[in-house]
Order: C-alpha cells, then structure tokens, then sequence
C-alpha cells in the first residue's frame, strides 16, 4: 500500500520483532519502506556484538530512506535492572541510586552521557525517564527502577532526564502513566488497580507526570493499569477519561501518548488486538506498542484500515494522531539519520574513562538478570 491513509496508520504502530540479526527482516524493512509501520523498538533478545547492532540499525535506517518520515528506532535503556545494551557500554546505575545521590545537574549529565552512547548507535527513542513514584516495597515491577519514593524528587530527576536526552538529541518519553509505583501486580502479568481517591492520585501518582508535561516532555507511555476512581471498566491505556480527560484536558499534556506494549498480558488476556486499537483510538492514544508479534501488528495494520475506510470519525482521529507523530518527529528528529560515528571512533566513545566516571558515584548492583520487563 502507499496511499495517505496507509501512511497514517503506520504512523501509528511501533513493533519489535526476532532475534539478533545484521538485518531487519524483510517484513519489516518492506513495511519502513512503504510507511506501514512508524518505527520498531528492540529489545535484549535483538543485541548480540556491537558491529551487529550497529549493523542492524544501520540498516533499519536504511530500509526507511525513502520513507514518507524517519522512523523511530526505540530502546528501553534506563539503569540497573533495565538496559537492552549492556558492555561496552557505561554500566548504568538503577536510577534509585540517582535519586538518593545526585542533584539535577547531575542526573542531566547522566542522561546526557546515556542518551550519547545509544544516539551512537542508532537509536533515537528512549522510553525514560520513568516517572513512577516508589511507594510500595512490595512493586514486583518498579523498585528501584523509579527516582523515590518522594513524588518532588521523582519530578526533578525526571526533568534531568529530559535535559539530558535533548541535549543528545535522543527523544524521551515518560512512563509509566497515570503511575505504577504503588501496584502490587506486574503488569505483564495480569491487570493492576489502585484505589485511591483523586486527593492521592494527584498529589503522588499524577505529580511527576504534571512537572514533566511543564517541562515539555514530548511522549508519554500508558500504563496497563485501572484506576475505579477515574474508570471502573478500562484500562488507563483505553480510558478517554484518564488519557483525554486528565491528561490532554486537565494537565494539559499536547504530546504524543504511546501505549505500553499490547502483548502484556494486563491487556492481552482481556481484549483482542483489534478491540485494544479501537479503544485506543478513541481514548486518545497516537501510537500502539506491538513488541513480539508480526500477526497482531499485521491484524491492527488491517483493522485500523478497514474501519477508517468506513468511519469517517475514525478516520480523521487517525489523521489527527499521524499529525502529531510526524510533528514530533520533525520537531526533534530533523537531522536523522545522523552522521555515524566511525567505527573505531567508537571503541574510544562507548564505556570510556569519562563516562564511568560519570556514574561510578552511583553504582551499586547494576545486574540486568532480573529484568522484570524483558520477555
């Protein structure tokens, strides 16, 4: 396909796929190529040497050349439990250890430093920094994956974050809205509540998240989350009330809303892919996260298309999201794909002297085994 409205849609869709390979595979450089996908995001499972990620995001790049916009090319590469890269790259501290240590001057070099050394390698989205407030000890998701437990610190270390990355030129994107720091259940596993009354919904959860939009953070993820206070029958991620309601209208958020991955299990036990992009649409979300599996984005491809074709309120929502994807991109993207850094310039850039130096500060256990977010 290659009319506007295929365009659209592929605006919309960010996918991940396979294994570590030096190439895409070819369903995925056709779809960069035709505009039916807006980008793909990689995982652990995607990076094997350095010369093979290099080489596969050089050529993820390269499929999406003559694409109608530059796609993005997205990571999780947070701290501590969450990196997709590990050596040689600068070992990260969990960012717990940020926000006890470091003032925000401090953090933004971090983020800067971070950003730098996978902007080196192709990537220009990073989903971070997280803005959950650490208020349960017993998370089994969060932990020291967020700043504090102290919503003030949270939101200033965030600001950091965002600092840093745009001064990189990395994109990065707040999580995990409206927040999951105080949940008892992961949310790859089965769908968390809270049920706390709107008075501490905002004065913890909902905080960093404003101070982040104050700031001028470009994206925001969904949680796969309920909050019966706002919605008692969706998901935040499907909630008009919580992501246009509160987000757009009450804290003013003009980004773009991108979804947690749909194959979660919160959201994939309970809805079919085509019934999660519908809901989505029409509470506000501009771009779905389908991190595994070809048939659901192919599934959500087709059925945004056909409904859209004979909708025309759907339609223009979808026009409406593009928009502000391609906006986005053209805002902060404009010079991707970047000069590559030579090949042995590399080796004297990622993990050197200086970066460790940066966080050595902070490290304490920065073992990526428990990753509680990889599958």
């Amino acid at each position: 396909m290659s009319d506007r409205l295929a365009e659209d849609i592929g605006q919309l869709l960010v996918v991940g796929f396979g294994e570590a390979t030096e190439k895409a595979p070819d369903s995925i450089r056709q779809a960069l190529r035709s505009g039916e996908i807006g980008g793909v995001i990689l995982f652990r499972r995607n990076v094997g040497t350095i010369d093979q990620l290099l080489s596969l995001t050089a050529d993820i790049h390269d499929a999406a050349k003559d694409a109608p916009i530059t796609p993005f090319v997205a990571v999780d590469q947070e701290g501590g439990r969450v990196v997709r890269v590990g050596e040689p790259l600068t070992p990260l501290p969990p960012m717990r250890n940020l926000g006890k240590a470091a003032n925000l001057r401090d953090v933004a070099t971090v983020s800067e430093m971070l950003a730098s050394e996978i902007g080196a390698l192709g990537f220009n989205l990073n989903f971070a920094p997280v803005l959950d407030v650490d208020t349960n000890p017993d998370n089994p998701v969060i932990g020291d994956r967020a700043f504090s437990d102290d919503p003030e610190r949270v939101a200033r270390c965030g600001a950091g974050v965002l600092v840093g990355h745009h001064t990189a030129g990395v994109v990065p994107c707040g999580k995990h809205f409206p927040g999951h720091g105080d949940t008892i259940v992961d949310s790859h596993l089965d769908l968390p509540k809270l049920m706390h009354d709107e008075e501490r919904l905002e004065r913890i959860e909902f905080y960093p998240f404003e101070r982040a939009i104050a700031a001028g953070i470009p994206m925001i993820m969904t949680a796969h989350i309920q909050l019966p206070v706002l919605d008692a029958f969706h998901p935040a991620t499907f909630s008009p009330a919580i992501l246009d309601g509160l987000l757009r209208k009450r804290l003013q958020f003009d980004g773009v809303i991108i979804t947690d991955c749909l194959e979660m299990k919160a959201v994939a036990d309970r809805y079919e892919i085509e019934e999660m992009v519908d809901l989505g649409v029409e509470a506000g979300v501009h771009i779905f996260l389908i991190c595994h599996t070809e048939d659901k984005w192919r599934r959500a491809f087709k059925h945004l298309y056909d409904r859209a074709t004979s909708d025309d309120k759907f339609r223009t929502r979808i026009e409406a999201s593009a928009a502000r994807v391609r906006k986005l991109k053209t805002d902060l993207l404009g010079h991707w794909p970047r000069p590559w850094t030579p090949r042995e310039g590399l080796d004297e850039f990622l993990g050197c002297e200086e970066h460790q130096a940066m966080v050595q500060p902070y490290l304490d256990d920065t073992s990526i085994a428990d990753d509680p977010t990889e599958s």
